[in-house]
């Protein structure tokens, strides 16, 4: 399989615009305009300053990654992880940082400014309201919540505090996707008809043995809210995501992310759908992993645009719009004028000039970033909102647990956004929140 062609990094989009138009395939106005946005900022005067200090919670390839890439804006002061293995790592990769296995400790130190919370997905809730209340900004990997009252609960306390809240969805910080969604918001493919997005399929294996856990991983903290169940090796770290008591598969991995971006170009980004499809395409394996690995989902929008969202394995993929060479995940947004695609690293359409013809200055345009992680430590300079805050990723994570619960109900659901409510069915409505294992449910947290 193809790989992926790599994100355009923001120093490249810096360099000479007309070479980087050629070979990235965005017209040379727009890369343009994302300069002038870039240079109208203030310049930081020191890139590798100490200006922030970051405690990391979550020190696994994510949290490695996310604390060097924030280490452009500070120093990773302090790292938490209840694995000893990784934490030893962490040691490593950010020396002289003070380590914790409880990231309660970690948000009380005085000297921290600013949390990366990069931990398994039913944590990200509860580390990141524990920040908030101590005083902190925020960056947490995306899906948001593991569930939909989680979004409202972190909504909540990020009103309260006042916190700069980012959530980890950096597709919405790459020029391609938000040059997709200024295209359809702004009519070049005509009235907006339907939305296509395509993700990879997840795990189908098992059965899987239980084992004693690692000596220094505290299997019972990880756990956390979530069941008290055996250690398996295939639970933790890498593949906790194709356990529903953790995650959801790619439903909300990678959901999180072109879910995310269909949901901005529609303009329901803070509000949703109506109503969602959902079917299993596969059956599960006894003892094996508990998310859908494959599936199909239809939502409907209040204005009637529907959005297909499905997952690919191997040869059902076809690149959508006949390319072998793309990536088995993308966009397509259909309108009455033709089609735009889009995915990391590349975005066509079916009417070339119309992409490459600038946009009048009449026409809505969506925040702009260029860099993730740095709008994130501008908005904690300047108090603004960061291009995803809370309520987006609560929103966006809100599809992706919409998804889910019509894929394992296997039924048509219809959705109240505005009462953030499943419309006279208490069977979905029952899945809006879900059971948390004493002690580690919001009292844990003194919440």
């Amino acid at each position: 399989m193809a790989m992926t062609p790599r994100p355009l990094s923001r120093r490249n989009l810096l360099k000479h615009t007309a070479a980087v138009a050629a070979a990235s395939g965005i017209p040379a106005w727009y890369l343009s305009e994302a300069r002038a946005a870039d240079e109208a900022k203030p310049k930081q005067e020191k890139p590798n300053s100490d200006a922030f200090r970051i405690g990391l919670v979550g020190c696994g390839g994510m949290g490695t990654g996310d604390g060097k890439d924030a280490q452009r804006f500070g120093k990773v002061v302090a790292v938490c992880d209840v694995d000893d293995a990784q934490l030893a790592k962490a040691k490593t990769n950010f020396p002289g940082a003070a380590h914790f296995k409880d990231f309660r400790k970690l948000v009380e130190q005085k000297d921290i400014d600013v949390v990366v919370c990069s931990t398994v997905d039913h944590w990200h809730t509860l580390v990141s309201m524990a920040a908030m209340k101590a005083g902190k900004d925020v960056f947490c990997q995306k899906p948001l919540t593991l569930c939909i009252d989680e979004g409202r609960r972190l909504m909540a306390v990020q009103k309260e505090t006042g916190r700069i809240l980012q959530t980890g969805t950096q597709q919405r910080s790459d020029i391609r996707f938000r040059l997709a969604v200024d295209m359809v918001r702004s009519g070049r493919i005509g009235k907006l008809k339907h939305i296509s997005v395509w993700l990879p399929s997840g795990l189908r294996e098992g059965p899987f043995k239980s084992v004693p856990a690692p000596a220094g991983f505290d299997w019972d903290m990880w756990r956390g809210p979530t069941p008290a169940v055996d250690y398996v090796k295939e639970r933790g770290h890498r593949t906790f995501r194709y356990w529903w008591d953790y995650s959801a598969g790619t439903i909300t991995d990678w959901g999180a992310h072109h879910n995310d971006i269909a949901l901005w170009a529609t303009g329901f980004d803070r509000s949703g759908p109506v109503s969602v499809e959902g079917k299993a395409l596969n059956e599960m394996i006894p003892g094996g992993f508990t998310a859908n690995s494959e599936y199909e989902l239809l939502y409907t929008y209040p204005n009637g645009v529907t959005h297909a969202a499905m997952s690919t394995r191997g040869s059902q993929w076809n690149g959508s719009v006949g390319d072998p060479k793309l990536p088995p995940h993308g966009i397509k947004f259909e309108g009455s004028d033709g089609w735009l695609y889009v995915t990391r690293g590349q975005i066509d359409a079916s009417n070339k000039d119309a992409l490459r013809e600038k946009l009048p200055e009449s026409a809505p345009r969506v925040y702009i970033s260029n860099d993730h992680k740095g709008n994130f430590f501008d908005c904690v300079k300047t108090r603004k909102a960061p291009i995803c805050d809370v309520e987006i990723g609560h929103r966006s994570a809100t599809m992706c647990h919409l998804g889910t619960a019509a894929v394992r109900l296997g039924r048509k659901l219809n959705w109240d956004p505005a009462k953030e409510a499943y419309v006279d069915d208490a069977e979905a409505q029952a899945t809006v929140s879900r059971p948390m294992r004493k002690p580690y449910d919001y009292s844990f947290i003194g919440a």
